[in-house]
């Protein structure tokens, strides 16, 4: 066996012995097995990609992602994911450090994470790691005094978040258009883009980044903005070789019967969905190019779903499976299983999972849990509880739980959602049996016959309130159902 070989070999064998130590304590073991060199991680966010988008899913006849099947064919796709804030900002935070959205300071958008509080990259990088960021960060407060470019926010805010290089915007999608806008060197100089589509410019940065010479094992963060739609024009814009392509796509059914804008955007976003899948497959070719695939953790994700306006008027702040459901696939070491997970997880255990296939340990204050051992130890998938914990802003001050059989969300009528970060008074507003109604439509919430379920829901709720160190709250039934 050759050294190569005899590395990957030996990389193979550590994720599994991790693996057994973790089914015990869902947290990364003191002194756990340290390959000799940690493999790369490569975190691709693609914001607002809906998780009924990834063709190994299964669930939409139209989509063509054949780089993301690919992907989820030789790693690990766990395909009930969902997000613990259905808005960019909070999730963005909460994904970064395993924490929930109140406890970063980020609960809506605009605001700077509390730095106390380390993220995935800060704590990679006393294990040897370089750390990397490129494209739509959305993790900022306003840009501080005296910066070169005065655009508000939407230029790169004053934080890096222990990434040592960092280049894009802050707010990407009022920055720049689909083929031309401001972008920002690591120096903070704007060297904008133009006559070039936006997912394919942020490719070309990450493939130059990956075909540099590496002396040690890195992060890379790449955050691309689309399908996520043009702000200015309110418009998913695919692009030119993809446009009319899907004009007769399939309508997911959680959309077909609700008013929404989805007759008019569906299109646009199923070509902003391949070109994004292009770039998956752009960024694997260049790993293989450079002999780095096999030493590579690639992660593929969402910040949050996108409803088309169905729900709330809103394209994601809601607690409904189109806001909070998104695609989850880790390939490379300790996640060459090809396998899905069916378990409910959530983008709060991605930063202790990526920790723990580095061999890093994360601090106990951490709350989301690794992922590690699901794939492989049928005993810690027996023990995972299939229970995520939601928080929304900026439509509501709501809080849901997600669970195998059910959604459930309380909100406070009376709250201010731009305002107040936590309450403690909510009200019944949604519940869904996933498995008779998987598309969401008959709310349950009133009900009588319900009336048992919801009150267990409500107490489950109360619970991971309380929990996450928010005020005891008082939960109020709703007594109509319409």
């Amino acid at each position: 066996m050759n050294l190569k070989a005899s590395r990957r070999e030996f990389l193979r064998t550590a994720a599994v012995a991790s693996g057994t130590l973790i089914a015990a304590d869902p947290r990364p073991a003191v002194g756990a097995t340290i390959p000799s060199r940690r493999p790369n991680v490569l975190m691709i966010c693609s914001d607002q990609f809906r998780a009924d988008f990834v063709g190994a899913n299964g669930q939409n006849p139209s989509v063509k992602t054949p780089n993301l099947d690919a992907l989820a064919a030789r790693g690990t796709n766990f395909d009930h994911c969902v997000c613990n804030q259905p808005l960019c900002s909070p999730s963005r935070a909460s994904f970064l450090s395993g924490m929930y959205a109140n406890r970063t300071g980020v609960f809506k958008l605009g605001l700077e994470p509390d730095h106390s509080i380390p993220s995935v990259a800060t704590l990679l990088k006393p294990a040897g790691y370089s750390t990397h960021f490129i494209g739509k960060w959305h993790v900022s407060g306003p840009q501080t005094p005296g910066a070169k470019e005065p655009l508000g926010w939407i230029a790169p805010g004053p934080s890096r978040w222990g990434f040592d290089t960092w280049e894009g915007a802050n707010v990407l999608e009022i920055a720049s258009h689909p083929t031309q806008g401001n972008y920002w060197d690591d120096a903070g100089n704007n060297i904008g883009f133009k006559d070039r589509y936006r997912v394919d410019f942020l490719t070309d940065r990450a493939v130059w980044f990956i075909e540099q010479p590496h002396s040690e094992p890195w992060l890379l963060f790449l955050s691309q903005l689309e399908p996520h739609q043009q702000n200015d024009v309110d418009d998913m814009v695919p692009p030119e070789r993809y446009a009319g392509k899907y004009d007769n796509a399939f309508v997911p059914q959680d959309l077909r019967d609700l008013p929404g804008n989805w007759n008019s955007r569906l299109k646009g976003y199923y070509g902003c969905v391949q070109a994004v899948d292009d770039c998956v497959g752009r960024i694997v070719d260049a790993l293989q190019k450079t002999d780095q695939l096999d030493d590579t953790l690639i992660v593929f994700f969402s910040d949050h779903g996108c409803t088309f306006r169905t729900r709330l008027g809103e394209y994601k702040r809601s607690p409904h499976d189109a806001a909070i459901r998104v695609p989850l696939i880790l390939a490379g070491p300790g996640f060459d299983h090809a396998s899905t997970v069916n378990e409910i997880v959530s983008l709060v255990d991605l930063a202790p999972t990526l920790l723990d296939a580095c061999a890093v340990e994360g601090p106990r204050s951490m709350q989301g849990k690794t992922l590690r051992a699901l794939p492989t130890d049928p005993k810690a998938r027996e023990a995972w509880d299939s229970t995520a914990y939601i928080q929304i802003s900026a439509s509501m001050v709501g809080r849901a739980v997600r669970t195998r059989d059910w959604v459930f969300c309380a909100y406070n009528p009376e709250g201010d959602p731009n305002r107040d970060p936590v309450s403690t008074e909510y009200l019944d507003f949604c519940m869904y049996q996933t498995g008779a109604d998987p598309y969401q439509k008959v709310n349950l919430v009133g009900r009588p016959e319900y009336a048992g379920e919801a009150a267990m829901l409500r107490a489950k709720l109360k619970e991971l309130i309380r929990g996450n160190g928010e005020p005891d709250p008082n939960m109020k039934v709703q007594k109509y159902y319409v």
